[in-house]
C-alpha cells in the first residue's frame, strides 16, 4: 500500500510540474511600453564607473562617476623633494587600520596606534616595488591643504573614511600638477 501511495505521489507531481505553465525568465520577457519616449526617463548612473581626479595646485580630490562629479575634498600633498607622482593610475591597495614603516629608519608602527601617521584607512595607487604613495588619514588636521607628506595624499580621518568606503580596487586615479 506505501508503495503504490508513493507511486501515486510522483506520478501527481510529474503531471503537475509537466503541465504547469513555464515561467520566463527576465532575458526572455519582451516589455512593451504604453508611454511615449518622450516621457520615458532612464537613470543609468550607477552603472557608470567611479574615478578620482587629484589636482595638486588646487590640493583637492575629487571622485567621479562617469564625468558627473560626485564630492570633492580637500588634501595635503607631497613636499619638495618627496614630490606626488603625476600620472594616471589605478586603485592598487585598500587597508584598515595600516602599519607605517618610517621611511628613515623602517621602524614601522601598528594599525590604529596613536603614533600612527596614516590614520585608520589607506587607499595605495602608486609604487615602485619599494615604496607605496595612497590616500590616508592623519593625527595632522592641520597639514591638510599644504606640501608636506612623503607623496602621498593626506586627507581629514571623516573624508578617507567616507573615500575608502566608495571606491575599489582597479578604480582610475588620476594626478594632476
Amino acid at each position: 500500500m506505501l508503495k503504490q501511495s508513493f507511486k501515486l505521489v510522483i506520478l501527481t507531481c510529474t503531471f503537475v510540474l509537466n503541465s504547469a505553465p513555464a515561467i520566463p525568465l527576465a532575458s526572455e520577457l519582451s516589455v512593451t511600453s504604453h508611454t511615449s519616449s518622450q516621457n520615458l526617463v532612464v537613470n543609468n548612473s550607477n552603472n557608470l564607473p567611479l574615478h578620482l581626479k587629484i589636482s595638486l595646485s588646487d590640493r583637492q580630490v575629487t571622485l567621479y562617476r562617469g564625468k558627473t562629479q560626485i564630492k570633492s575634498y580637500p588634501i595635503a600633498v607631497g613636499r619638495q623633494g618627496w614630490e606626488t607622482p603625476i600620472g594616471n593610475f589605478q586603485v592598487l591597495n585598500m587597508l584598515k587600520k595600516p602599519a607605517w614603516i618610517n621611511p628613515f629608519t623602517e621602524k614601522a608602527i601598528p594599525g590604529g596606534h596613536a603614533a600612527n601617521p596614516l590614520g585608520n584607512y589607506w587607499i595605495g595607487f602608486w609604487t615602485d616595488g619599494n615604496n607605496w604613495v595612497g590616500f590616508h588619514g592623519t593625527p595632522n588636521p592641520d597639514s591638510v591643504g599644504k606640501a608636506v607628506s612623503h607623496g602621498c595624499i593626506r586627507m581629514y580621518n571623516q573624508d578617507i573614511q567616507e573615500l575608502f568606503h566608495q571606491v575599489d580596487l582597479g578604480t582610475p586615479v588620476t594626478v594632476e600638477p
